[in-house]
């Protein structure tokens, strides 16, 4: 489904200093409806692996192919169809403050002129799944930190994606908020949904028993089916 292909990214560096290598020559493939955790330390490169499949920026080498189509050839007015079938979670929920959980999640589809009963119907839907039906009307700062990342993964799931990209969803919670996103992102990976999650928490991965890929300096030093987190 998804293959970096010896993809590097450097970035030039001012005052004549050497340039950075976020990525060297990283290889590997993400089958449909598989759950990956990619893990490393903060510079490893896992950002910049999700900027360059989503078309955020491009590569100084190497190739990304989403379905069989390498994401470099796509062409700029079809970037956000390859978008709206990969969703992203944020460590920092990136919630609109002054709209309430609906209104958060329905952004995504004003944006793309859905009529309204078809975002009324859609955005109960995904406020159900997550578990925040009474919540639709609150602002985000009424809302608990777990909760405001519910209503983010909600916001994620608004178009169906095929695949979740999930960059530190626990970054900002308790141990107790954090078992219950990942059994929420559990849930949707299990209902066919292809789930990448980037995480620091060793418990996380250690519970999860997936494949788990290491970057370090942004080269990939370990591919585990089964992992656990070594650093």
């Amino acid at each position: 489904m998804i293959k970096f292909q010896n993809l590097s990214k450097i970035y030039s560096s001012s005052l004549g200093q050497n340039p950075i290598f976020a990525l060297r020559n990283v290889c590997f493939e993400i089958q449909d409806k598989e759950f990956i955790s990619i893990v490393g330390r903060s510079g490893a490169g896992k950002t910049t692996l999700f900027r360059l499949l989503l078309a955020q920026e491009e590569p100084t080498q190497g190739k990304i192919f989403f379905q069989d189509q390498d994401v470099q050839e796509i062409k700029s007015k079809q970037i956000f169809n390859l978008r709206r079938k990969i969703g992203m979670i944020f460590q920092n929920y990136e919630l609109f403050p002054t709209r309430t959980a609906y209104e958060n999640i329905a952004f995504p589809m004003e944006i793309i002129g859905a009529n309204r009963g078809q975002i009324a119907k859609d955005v109960a839907e995904v406020l159900e799944i997550v578990g925040l039906s009474d919540r639709s009307r609150n602002l985000p700062k009424e809302l608990s930190e777990g909760e405001k990342q519910r209503v983010a993964i909600a916001r994620a799931l608004i178009h169906r994606p095929q695949v979740i990209i999930a960059d530190e969803p626990t970054g900002n919670l308790d141990p107790c908020n954090t078992q219950d996103i990942i059994r929420l992102l559990y849930k949707i990976y299990e209902f066919g949904t292809t789930m990448i999650l980037a995480t620091h928490d060793k418990e996380v991965i250690n519970s999860l028993g997936k494949r788990v890929i290491t970057l370090e300096d942004g080269r990939l030093i370990r591919d585990e089916e089964r992992g656990r987190f070594i650093l």
